[in-house]
């Protein structure tokens, strides 16, 4: 399997098309999950979004730092369209959210659903920074880059949000078992 590095040196170098389309089936997932997000789970608008990132990776591909890995660069497209239309994200709970709770336990779905409001009382760069650091499994560095914040600013939104979600969260470590 060839490496991301490889797959964008074949499309800048021999104008491979099937190279991109490789990197589009590998990343497709993941950056239709962070537009459904952005589009507040609006799975239409997350279509159009995650498709007008991979034409806009294809058409900037030449832009692509390597320091940086791809995917983060591409969550970084997503988030300026989506910012550039004004879809930010402000409610966290998402289609995916909703059909994951299926088949849980009344205790799990609670718990989901606490930390889904906890999460909607944070600020939305406490949000997108705990998102990103906790479930996409970005370094500090990399969420830095794609939402163009300072490396400082970054680590604090996230240490901020995990106090503040603590607080709000704090009744149900009196309560388990």
């Amino acid at each position: 399997m060839a490496t991301d590095r490889e797959l964008i040196e074949r499309v800048l170098f021999l104008q491979d098309r099937h190279a991109y389309e490789q990197l589009v089936l590998r990343y497709q997932s993941t950056v239709r999950r962070w537009a459904r997000r952005l589009c507040r789970g609006d799975s239409h608008a997350a279509d159009d979004l995650a498709q007008e990132t991979f034409i806009r990776g294809y058409t900037h591909l030449a832009s692509f730092r390597a320091e940086a890995r791809f995917s983060s660069w591409l969550y970084r497209i997503a988030f300026n369209l989506a910012v550039s239309e004004g879809r930010k994200q402000r409610e966290w709970l998402s289609e995916d959210a909703i059909e994951e709770q299926a088949g849980h336990s009344s205790e799990q779905i609670d718990a989901r659903n606490d930390l889904g409001l906890a999460m909607a009382q944070l600020s939305q760069a406490q949000q997108l920074t705990i998102r990103l650091s906790l479930e996409e499994g970005f370094t500090h560095e990399e969420i830095a880059e794609i939402l163009g914040l300072p490396l400082g600013t970054v680590k604090t939104h996230i240490n901020r949000g995990k106090q503040h979600l603590q607080l709000l969260l704090a009744p149900w470590r009196e309560t388990a078992p």
